[in-house]
């Protein structure tokens, strides 16, 4: 039997795919806010894996209330989730993943997300992508504004809790810098990074990478948990 017994994902750029959509929002964003939008070195830094209280913070530049953080997330997202329905049919989790999920409940393996989106866009998610067709909500992990984000380990340990395991008995699939040094700091025994092919060597470089993917069609519920 394998060492490993259950399964976390990060959401955004691993179960959907939607780093353009949030790169444009969010440039959008910081170019009604502080008249110039954000750049390619700023996103990369400041938003990929990052929960919306550090970008926020970042991008004006001094320390914000709970309220605050609250009504500046809430006029972002509203621009996100209006390029996420936009899609029509093409809003959609990303290739493999249905298939994966379908897979890990036909064999019993537990399962859960761990993600930087607050509990509106969670909720969005739930809703427009079906997700409670393999995700129990009540044990999904998101930033609720209580733990520190991604790079610090606290979302993982949260989620592994969830699932009654060890980090060590975990499989992690993230795709940003700041999810995958999270993870690692976290403990997590199989580390899976996802992004395109031409990225695979950075990838495959960081601290606690143990598999690089294209897709998680190439993520085997057998060769990981059988």
């Amino acid at each position: 039997m394998s060492q490993f017994q259950g399964i976390i994902f990060d959401f955004n750029g691993v179960l959907w795919w939607d780093s353009p959509l949030q790169e444009r929002s969010w440039r959008e964003f910081s170019a009604a806010v502080r008249g110039t939008p954000f750049s390619d070195a700023e996103i990369a830094i400041h938003v990929h894996g990052r929960n919306n209280r550090h970008t926020l913070e970042y991008l004006t530049g001094r320390a914000l209330s709970a309220g605050e953080v609250a009504q500046l997330t809430d006029e972002k997202e509203a621009r996100y989730r209006q390029l996420c329905l936009a899609l029509g049919a093409d809003f959609r989790l990303s290739p493999g993943a249905e298939a994966l999920l379908d897979s890990l409940i036909a064999h019993r393996i537990p399962h859960t997300i761990a993600t930087a989106s607050g509990r509106g866009n969670l909720d969005f998610f739930i809703d427009c992508l079906q997700l409670d067709r393999w995700f129990d909500p009540a044990q999904l992990v998101y930033d609720d504004g209580t733990r520190p984000g991604k790079p610090a380990p606290d979302i993982y340990l949260q989620a592994a809790r969830c699932l009654g395991l060890a980090p060590g008995q975990c499989v992690v699939v993230e795709d940003s810098r700041a999810g995958l040094a999270a993870a690692h700091a976290a403990g997590i025994g199989h580390l899976i990074a996802l992004g395109p092919r031409a990225d695979h060597a950075r990838l495959a470089a960081l601290p606690g990478v143990s598999t690089v993917v294209e897709s998680l069609q190439e993520v085997s519920v057998e060769q990981l948990f059988l």
